[in-house]
Parts: structure tokens; C-alpha cells; sequence
């Protein structure tokens, strides 16, 4: 199998010269009880993939890259059910164990099991598979590893799809998707006629959209530095857009003293501080961005108790995926969800590090990996 594999984090940019993806020849693993091998069609690039690569979200080095991606089942491991050789299927990076805390609560995105898997570069039913050619372990991404042509994952990283998904477009549901569209949905509980406004218009700043658009009477407001956004955030049901610069003024011509709801896509404390400082009375800010560890918030603590204002951690969207992916699709078929748009383009495994500094300059929203060899 083809991956690429991570070994050293923090390489300097332009990441075309310093490659810090190698395209490396891993021994195929045979899933194990509980496991899956699944034939990688096409996979996503995130700006999670990012977070790793620049170090500002530590993981076990090395590790094949990748956390959303949809392919074809291989072959199922022992004990495996509710999923057959031949199936699409939409990965997940949070494979929920279904007993812990978090778990028998209803909230699978927090599952514990998967959190120490994830962290440790394992997979859920044990340790790494992954090895390279000198056979020393390769840890996996998430759970999912996707920047390859085939994965073995826990059976429990799967949702069957419908084999008339495209590819490009199932490939964005396994995390763009359910982190956007769960923030306002599953996390925020945003109801008709309330005000939204989203920091942050890469996919999931614009699913987030996508999700309001879906609600009677909602007021979205669009906040992106990068300009060249604006015209997409329209499209996906934006009500006003603009610059940091211009967002107070927006709000307060859109939603008076304040929004019901805000989404922070970005990633950074500072955007977070100033979000919250738009909430109304009353009202949230999800913060949906991974920020660097070392990013500490600054804010009015009265906000609090003295305005009633809430904080909300939102983490894969609070999503329940074997729901919430079906029902999206579903959307999408229905043409309310025009995750196409999201698509920028199609390129190959080798191109992924040109393909990091595209995401990294805001060039593109989703690029697409394929890996069957047929990009465009």
C-alpha cells in the first residue's frame, strides 16, 4: 500500500520544498477481530492533516496522514457486523466503543476509548498495524490514515453510504460535515429566526452555514479575512459577509446587540475573545477551530453570569455519525447541501505537499485526493 507518512513536525514552509510527507511502500495489514480493510477511493485534506503536520497539534511520530475519506470495503475482520466486502463507506475519526461515559451519555464524538486510541496512534480493537519497509511501526491518523490507497480500521469508524455518493462528495461527510454542520445543529440547538454568526469560511465555517440556511428565518453573517471567500459563503446561504474589520458593524446591522449563536471555524484564542464579545444576552459561542496549546483565552469573566452568555466546546460536531451522515446525505440529495461547491479540486497522493500549502495560503476549501488514480 501507498501512504503518506509524517516523520518530523514543523518543517518549514513552502511545504513543496521541505516535503514533509514522504509517499512511502507500508506492508498491507490484515484486519484483525473488529477491523476492516477498506480500498481508499478518494480522501480530503483538512486543516486538522495541517495541525499535524505544523506541530501545533502533537501527535506519535511517524504516522500516516489523513482522517477523512470514504472508499470500498476489502475484507472484514472476525466478528465484524453490519458490513460486507463490496460496501462505500464514509470514515469516521471517532470510532466509538459504545460503553464508556461519554458513550452511554448519547455523546459518541467524546468517547473515550477512541480518544486513547487516537492519541496513542492506535486503533480502536488494539495497537498500531502500520509498517514501513525496515518494519518499525507506523502510527495511524485518527484512526482512518486516509492519505493512502487502503486502511485498516475498526469496524466502528464506518457508515455504510448508498453506492450512488460520489466519492468526492462522501469523502467531506466523514469530518467536514459533521464538525460544521453538528456545530450549529447538535451543539449550538440553533432554532427559527435566531442570528448566527461564523468565523472561519474554510468547509467547515461554510457547512456551518449550510446547516443555518436549513432553519426557518435564520440571519447568517460570514467573517473570512480572505475576500475571494465571500462570494462562496452567498451561495451556501450567507446572509451578509465580510472582513474581522467589519464584523461589528454587521452584526449590529443584522442582529442589533447581538447573534444568537457563534461559530469559531478558525482556531485562534484572539478570533474566540472577539466572537463572544458579538454574542447577545443569553446567547453561545461554539468553538468549533483547534487552536495551539499554548493559546490562552483573555475574556470578561462577568460575561458569564452577569449576561448569561455560554462557552460551548464542540468536538466532531457532537455528532452521532451513524445518524447524522445518512441524514446529511440526504440533505445534499435533496440539493440543500451543496457540499459540491466545497470541492476545489482533485489531485494526486504525490501532490500532497503542494496540496498542504494550498490550504495553508487559503487557495482552496476542500482539495481532493484520489486515490485510484484518476484526478483531474
Amino acid at each position: 500500500m501507498r501512504s503518506a507518512v509524517l516523520r518530523a513536525a514543523g518543517l518549514p514552509r513552502p511545504y513543496a520544498d521541505s516535503r514533509p510527507l514522504s509517499i512511502e511502500e507500508l506492508s498491507a495489514p490484515a484486519p484483525r477481530a473488529g477491523e476492516v480493510g477498506v480500498r481508499i477511493v478518494r480522501a480530503s485534506l483538512c486543516h486538522s492533516d495541517l495541525s499535524v503536520v505544523n506541530g501545533s497539534r502533537p501527535r506519535p511520530l511517524p504516522m500516516a496522514i489523513g482522517h477523512e475519506a470514504a472508499g470500498i470495503v476489502d475484507v472484514v475482520g472476525d466478528g465484524v457486523e453490519g458490513v460486507s466486502p463490496g460496501d462505500h463507506v464514509v470514515l469516521v475519526f471517532v470510532p466509538s466503543c459504545g460503553d464508556c461515559r461519554a458513550c452511554s451519555a448519547g455523546r459518541p464524538a467524546l468517547c473515550y476509548r477512541a480518544a486513547e486510541a487516537n492519541a496513542s496512534g492506535g486503533l480502536l480493537h488494539g495497537d498500531a498495524v502500520l509498517r514501513d519497509g525496515a518494519n518499525s511501526r507506523v502510527n495511524h491518523h485518527l484512526g482512518v490514515s486516509g492519505f493512502a490507497d487502503y486502511a485498516v480500521v475498526a469496524a466502528e469508524s464506518l457508515v455504510v453510504i448508498d453506492k450512488d455518493v460520489p466519492f468526492d462528495i462522501a469523502a467531506m461527510f466523514g469530518c467536514a460535515a459533521l464538525t460544521g454542520m453538528g456545530a450549529v445543529l447538535n451543539t449550538g440547538r440553533m432554532t427559527p429566526g435566531q442570528s448566527l454568526i461564523v468565523f472561519g469560511l474554510g468547509a467547515v465555517g461554510l457547512t456551518a452555514i449550510m446547516a443555518a440556511a436549513q432553519i426557518d428565518g435564520t440571519r447568517v453573517i460570514a467573517i473570512d479575512p480572505n475576500t475571494d471567500k465571500h462570494a462562496l459563503a452567498l451561495a451556501v446561504g450567507a446572509s451578509a459577509v465580510g472582513t474581522p474589520e467589519q464584523a461589528a458593524a454587521l452584526v449590529a446591522e443584522h442582529a442589533g446587540d447581538g447573534v444568537d449563536l457563534a461559530v469559531e471555524a478558525v482556531g485562534s484564542a484572539r478570533v474566540m475573545e472577539a466572537a463572544l464579545a458579538l454574542v447577545t444576552r443569553g446567547g453561545a459561542l461554539v468553538s468549533v477551530g483547534l487552536p495551539h496549546p499554548e493559546q490562552q483565552l483573555d475574556v470578561q469573566a462577568l460575561q458569564f453570569a452577569g449576561m448569561g452568555k455560554r462557552l460551548l466546546g464542540s468536538y466532531m460536531g457532537d455528532a452521532v455519525p451513524a445518524r447524522d451522515i445518512p441524514a446529511y446525505i440526504e440533505l445534499w440529495r435533496a440539493g440543500l447541501l451543496p457540499m459540491e461547491l466545497l470541492h476545489s479540486d482533485t489531485v494526486t497522493l504525490d501532490e500532497v505537499n503542494e496540496a498542504l500549502d494550498a490550504l495553508e495560503e487559503g487557495r482552496v476549501v476542500r482539495r481532493i485526493i484520489a486515490l485510484d488514480g484518476a484526478a483531474a
